[in-house]
């Protein structure tokens, strides 16, 4: 197995599109970890680079997030 493949995590993002038509992404567990695009494919290497550069800003290691579910709510 190679380093890549070993150190390998997996995040939850959360899409949305905004007023003006953006896809936008963030990463719940990863403060502040957010990127927009015009389309889904960008949007995905767009939100892999922020998490890149996130995990390459902190120097402390990340608590492990237990997902629990996922859920929409509609009013």
């Amino acid at each position: 197995m190679n380093q890549e493949a070993s150190m390998a995590r997996q995040f939850d993002v959360v899409v949305e599109r905004d007023s003006e038509g953006f896809f936008v992404a963030s990463v719940p567990a990863l403060s502040g970890c957010h990127t927009q695009a015009r389309s889904p494919g960008e949007l995905t290497e767009r939100i892999k680079e922020a998490i890149a550069l996130w995990l390459d800003v902190q120097d402390a290691g990340l608590d492990e997030i237990d997902l629990v579910g996922d859920q929409s709510v509609i009013l």
